[in-house]
């Protein structure tokens, strides 16, 4: 690769260049700096909403859109582009994967919005196309901040001179207007929830929260004794707060309940305990506020918020139906509700589902005397994406910059890549990549019987993990901690290649007519979808507006459906996803919330 004083000039006068042509409203030039196959994802600064665009044709319609009287790119007025050169996310080279690794420039930039008054933050990685142009491979504009009214950083309760009232009287004060006149009404305490929450609070922005359970971190309490964390705590981490660098890898759910309990109270949010909706919540378009009644505690109560953010998890547990079930004489229960593998002492184990849940019930009925084989068997209904908590660690949760990033670099950096463009790249060697990291791993467990997959569905190309990640929510996942070795040693029996027919007293019967025998079964299928919640909370009549019908899984374009964008309906929005992806995408619920408080929307 070229040195850094090359890198520098052929980053400064692409961008010199870009910002001519963005300045000027000029598209076709604009259009011009991109490969003909290159991509542009754009976070709010040209449209109020996520897009990703791919080929010249693509990203020219959109720009070229009549906004206000005017083509998009002129109207938006993106301008004053200055290299980044004082973060984790400075200029340097980079390779990505494939049949041919593509090598280049990539880094960020600063850029300021005309309309409305915002502040941005892009990324680009440029590559020579085939006459030795520098040409952007991928280019993300990224909405950061709207002027005037930037998120706070600042210790709002600092020492000065002439303060009259202590911390406890001043966030009481700040309680009490929340609970008066809640601009945003948070349906959920969870990490997505909480993580909203604070950043709404950064913003400004009056947000309270209801929670059904009596504490905060109970939903993850009450799961299963030997659940913990698949990804690493680093990437895990709560925004604002990472964890003390004492904290496992990956951390046990009691520990990580209790963190997330002392984060609501540390970023000072304003939280309902013992409370949830009472009646399906009705919108007045007129005065463009809800009206919600709220069961807290042994009273009901009613707030009237503009805004309504879902943010109920994953959705309630999945068990599908089969004849018998209910002839079953042993314990029958869903994963969610596994709380103690001791009183199966020495009993006849069968768990359904091959996930993540599915392998942290075995390996716990294992470790609680269920050790002779034969004594522990895991239906797998179908195939499963498994990769090593080792290898997912060096490919996957790998840190793209320097340890000493700040995590918000590291989440800039990460959704820079247009998630589409990264699915190609699995499917053009990544994922086999990462395949013969696990080799030996793999083929211990085909030996054992078990089915692996990368595809989506046959012939569909292999995504890999995160194909599973952002179309499924993992569903269909196995990210190894130590399951896949109790089934290669045969301590876990698998049962594969045959659909369930029946249950009756004893057991299941398979329909090729085996059967398997057991004392106990666990249902670890997942759950069900989050738009049925939805449908649940809100009723039919709003519900039916929604668009598209689908929380999560990726759109056309490969973004992501519904979750922190706008939903179809005036007011409501959903906030759902993993740690990482609550983190980052927080902030952009909270331009869009602010921006139409301002009504610069």
């Amino acid at each position: 690769m070229t040195s850094s004083e090359d890198l520098y000039a052929i980053s400064a006068d692409w961008l010199r260049s870009l910002e001519v042509a963005s300045s000027t409203g000029d598209s076709k030039s604009f259009v011009s700096h991109f490969l003909s196959d290159g991509w542009f994802r754009d976070l709010l600064c040209l449209s109020w909403d996520f897009r990703t665009l791919s080929g010249s044709e693509k990203i020219h319609g959109f720009l070229s859109e009549v906004v206000d009287g005017k083509p998009r790119l002129e109207h938006s007025g993106l301008h004053d582009f200055k290299l980044d050169d004082h973060t984790a996310n400075a200029l340097s080279p980079f390779k990505l994967p494939g049949p041919q690794d593509i090598e280049g420039v990539q880094g960020a930039f600063t850029f300021t919005i005309a309309k409305p008054a915002a502040l941005g933050r892009g990324f680009f990685r440029l590559t020579q196309d085939a006459n030795g142009k520098w040409k952007a491979l991928t280019l993300f504009t990224n909405m950061q901040d709207l002027v005037g009214h930037e998120e706070s950083s600042a210790d709002q309760h600092g020492l000065y001179e002439g303060r009259k009232f202590t911390w406890e009287e001043d966030v009481d004060a700040q309680f009490r207007a929340i609970e008066a006149d809640p601009t945003v009404l948070i349906v959920g305490g969870g990490q997505s929830g909480l993580t909203s929450a604070a950043r709404l609070r950064r913003l400004g922005i009056r947000a309270l929260v209801i929670e059904k359970n009596a504490r905060v971190g109970d939903s993850w309490r009450q799961r299963y004794p030997s659940l913990k964390l698949h990804t690493p705590a680093y990437q895990s981490s709560m925004l604002y707060s990472p964890y003390p660098t004492n904290f496992p890898n990956y951390i046990p759910k009691g520990k990580l309940a209790n963190f997330i309990d002392s984060y609501a109270v540390n970023q000072e949010l304003c939280i309902w305990y013992s409370s949830s909706l009472v009646s399906t919540p009705v919108y007045d378009s007129s005065s463009a506020r809800w009206t919600v009644e709220i069961q807290r505690g042994d009273r009901k109560v009613f707030v009237h918020p503009k805004y309504l953010v879902l943010a109920t998890g994953s959705g309630s547990p999945y068990t599908p139906t089969w004849n018998g079930m209910d002839e079953f004489q042993g314990p029958l229960y869903h994963s969610d509700f596994h709380k103690n593998a001791e009183q199966f002492r020495g009993k006849r184990v069968v768990v359904v589902g091959a996930g993540n849940a599915g392998a942290d019930i075995c390996q716990d009925f294992v470790a609680h005397g269920a050790t002779e084989k034969g004594k522990v068997t895991m239906v797998q209904r179908s195939a499963t994406c498994v990769i090593t908590s080792t290898t997912a660690e060096k490919t996957h949760f790998r840190l793209p910059l320097p340890d000493s990033a700040p995590i918000e670099e590291v989440d800039f950096h990460n959704n820079s890549m247009p998630l589409a463009l990264l699915l190609q790249l699995n499917m053009a060697g990544w994922t086999q990549h990462m395949k013969m990291l696990d080799k030996e791993f793999h083929d211990g467990l085909r030996k054992a019987g078990f089915n692996l997959t990368w595809e989506l569905s046959p012939g569909s190309g292999e995504v890999g993990l995160e194909g599973f990640l952002f179309t499924r929510q993992a569903s269909g996942t196995m990210i190894d901690i130590g399951c896949g070795k109790l089934i290669i040693e045969g301590k876990v029996k698998i049962k594969q290649g045959h659909e369930i027919s029946h249950f009756d007293k004893d057991g299941i019967t398979f329909k090729d007519g085996s059967k398997l025998s057991a004392d106990v079964i666990v249902i670890a299928t997942g759950n069900e979808p989050i738009m049925k919640t939805a449908r649940a909370l809100l009723g039919n009549e709003i519900t039916d507006r929604l668009l598209p019908q689908e929380v999560m899984g990726l759109d056309s374009e490969g973004e992501v459906n519904q979750t922190y964008r706008p939903s179809g309906h005036p007011g409501l929005w959903f906030a759902s996803g993993g740690f990482v992806f609550s983190r980052f995408f927080s902030k952009r619920l909270g331009l869009q919330i602010l921006a139409r408080e301002l009504g610069v929307e």
